[in-house]
């Protein structure tokens, strides 16, 4: 009996160090995966960053190569002294300030009303809100340019926000997610006399601020990143947004310094790109902990 307990805890010792090596290795396969993934993702922006700082020649001579010898900041310089891309920035950040913030203030409220209310037509109505985001972007450009000329708005900062104040998927995410809020408390505060703004705000902004997160991350980058609408109602470089500034930097260039070689020209376009892009590093890196919990909230039940 000995000898046969002594067989069996062997066997089970053997059993767990080997399920301990199989996840060990899996552990590390995992990680390489991950690790070259990173690498993958991580190259492009060093590249353009290093490229930023490197002569137009030198990236013309090793279009990939990450050599840091010979690093300035000639190129930032001569791009600011040639474009006015600062004007891009302040345009982009006009329209970010007021039609993100109406975005982050009217569909959570839309959302708040479509999850815990009931009203004639609701369904109607929220089911017309989806069908919006079926509709692709080009069918709905031309019969907003005919709006945006009728109301005098092309060239012009009310036709560059107006069409993007209300987002039909920023409705659809904060109703899904403000209806995982249990009715129990709203209940609990309306018998305690507070009205339904006061439930909104008092209640259901600080449960969603996870949501609300990223919901303001999507909305910013959805707005920075734009460049169909902006191209199309706006026709003066002082109404330009960043991208469109960006689609039109090596023209710019070209009529501003033409004298530029188009190896220089590469240069001042690595350094705009990497001015456009740290923004939205910086933003991402510091929120990122209130994106995953925003993205995930709601997803695990139990």
């Amino acid at each position: 009996m000995a000898t046969l307990a002594s067989n069996i805890s062997l066997a089970r010792t053997d059993s767990a160090s080997r399920r301990r090596g199989t996840f060990r290795v899996s552990s590390i396969l995992a990680y390489l995966v991950l690790c070259l993934a990173a690498l993958i993702t991580i190259f492009p922006l060093a590249w353009m960053f290093i490229s930023s700082l490197k002569p137009g020649n030198e990236i013309a001579a090793t279009p990939l190569g990450l050599d840091i010898h010979t690093l300035s900041f000639n190129n930032y310089m001569a791009l600011l002294s040639a474009v006015p891309i600062w004007v891009g920035f302040q345009n982009t950040l006009i329209v970010l300030f007021i039609q993100g913030g109406a975005t982050l203030l009217l569909c959570p409220l839309a959302g708040f009303a479509f999850a815990k209310f009931e009203f004639r037509g609701k369904r109607f109505f929220f089911n017309f809100v989806l069908s919006t985001m079926m509709l692709p972007v080009i069918a709905m450009i031309l019969p907003l340019l005919l709006e945006m000329g009728a109301l005098n708005w092309v060239d012009s900062y009310q036709g560059l926000i107006a069409p993007g104040l209300v987002n039909a998927f920023a409705i659809f995410w904060m109703r899904q997610q403000i209806a995982e809020i249990p009715d129990e408390l709203l209940e609990a505060a309306k018998v305690d006399g507070c009205t339904p703004f006061g439930m909104y705000w008092r209640i259901v902004v600080p449960l969603m601020r996870p949501a609300l997160a990223a919901l303001a991350i999507m909305t910013f980058l959805g707005i920075y990143n734009d460049f169909v609408w902006p191209v199309i109602i706006t026709q003066s470089d002082t109404m330009q947004t960043l991208q469109v500034m960006l689609s039109n930097l090596a023209t710019q260039i070209n009529n501003t310094s033409p004298g530029t070689t188009g190896h220089d020209a590469w240069g001042m376009i690595m350094a705009a790109s990497t001015i456009a892009t740290v923004p939205v590093l910086v933003l991402f890196i510091a929120l990122q902990r209130q994106f995953i919990s925003g993205i995930l909230a709601g997803s695990v039940k139990g």
